[in-house]
């Protein structure tokens, strides 16, 4: 039976996938058939996701995401010595930290933007070089709706989200003609780990109100993850410089 959103064949990369929205990216991809390179600083959290994953034929890569300037030649080492050329790329690693912009650090901002957009942009030139990617391919960025719903706290947090949405539109135009679709995916509140440190921080009615304004309830780590999927595989062919936003009704509330 034919199924649009099956991955075999395809070779994904996600980054951050040793918890949280990663994870559930590559138990999904993994379900669909496909194989995924498995991305963070925790090789022993990393073991932890590639065990509760399908199929075979995975990857795991320990490596420090700060380290941007070295990025582009560690993922071609990492397609050399996994043996497949990559077909898509989700970028779902980042931090938080939530502080008010008289307390904020500049040492902290700097740090939140490294991983959030620079690794970003380093993982997209990275990616499109001869022999890493098989054409036709697909990168996947996440965002957040703190980029389009303000809130005290997330000014680093925000620039850094929004600054995805713009890098991928550019991207989408610079790299259609290699056949590389970038797209956003841009995620309200799901039950995360970094999402119930957001949580520890606030009074129990900043809570009630935080959920209260996501019409369909906080999201599950899944829900991104189908959308993510979707985005990947041949349901998206025909859609690159988008920005998907799956946040439960959050930012029309």
């Amino acid at each position: 039976m034919y199924n649009p959103m099956r991955l075999d064949g395809q070779r994904i990369m996600i980054t951050g996938a040793s918890s949280g929205l990663g994870r559930a990216c590559a138990q999904v991809i993994s379900q669909l058939g496909g194989e995924v390179v498995l991305v963070a600083r925790d090789e022993v959290r990393l073991g932890e996701t590639l065990s509760s994953m399908d199929g075979d034929g995975h990857q795991v890569e320990a490596f420090d995401l700060a380290e941007t300037e070295a990025i582009p030649a560690w993922i071609k080492d990492v397609v050399a010595r996994g043996g497949k050329p990559l077909t898509g790329l989700v970028h779902c690693a980042g931090i938080e930290i939530t502080l008010p912009v008289r307390t904020m650090k500049l040492a902290d901002y700097e740090r939140m933007m490294n991983i959030n957009v620079t690794a970003a942009f380093a993982l997209a030139k990275g990616f499109r070089q001869r022999g890493v990617c098989l054409p036709p391919a697909s990168i996947v960025l996440i965002s957040s709706v703190s980029a389009i719903k303000a809130r005290p706290g997330m000014v680093a947090y925000a620039a850094g989200k929004a600054a995805l949405v713009g890098m991928a539109r550019s991207l989408a135009v610079e790299l259609a003609r290699e056949h590389i679709r970038v797209n956003v995916l841009t995620a309200g509140l799901v039950q995360t780990e970094m999402a119930k440190t957001v949580l520890h921080h606030m009074t129990e009615s900043q809570v009630a109100e935080l959920v209260g304004e996501h019409l369909l309830g906080l999201g599950k780590p899944q829900d991104v993850a189908h959308s993510v999927a979707f985005l990947l595989a041949e349901t998206g062919r025909w859609i690159t410089g988008s920005n998907l936003v799956v946040d439960g009704g959050y930012s029309i509330h």
